[in-house]
């Protein structure tokens, strides 16, 4: 059996991690190294998906599930405006094979740092 994810983890309390909203499914947190002022991670509560590739395949309405808890962050913390980027494999910089959504908003110029 593998180890849960370092996302699974925070879920359940053995790391420490700042649930900031969450639905039956999915669970969104602060990221710890934020790329904008608003820099929230969306995650299903399985670890079933590595990937949205594998995500959007199995389970779609899980999929429209973070991207509407990511909106809903988004209206509340960025004026309803964001960006929602999925990283994809390791070369696509995903360091965490559990599936995830970055929710990042209020960006000024432009600008991300890091992207």
């Amino acid at each position: 059996m593998t180890e849960p994810s370092i996302f699974t983890r925070i879920l359940n309390g053995e790391i420490p991690g700042e649930i900031v909203a969450q639905t039956d499914r999915v669970f969104a947190i602060n990221d710890i190294n934020p790329q904008a002022p608003l820099h929230v991670l969306v995650i299903p509560k399985t670890e079933q998906f590595r990937d949205v590739t594998e995500l959007a395949a199995g389970d779609a309405d899980l999929l429209a599930e973070m991207v509407a808890l990511s909106k809903q962050i988004a209206t509340e913390r960025a004026n309803g405006e964001y960006r929602l980027i999925f990283n994809n494999g390791a070369s696509a910089a995903q360091s965490v094979f559990h599936v995830h959504a970055h929710v990042l908003g209020n960006i000024e110029e432009g600008r991300l740092v890091g992207f």
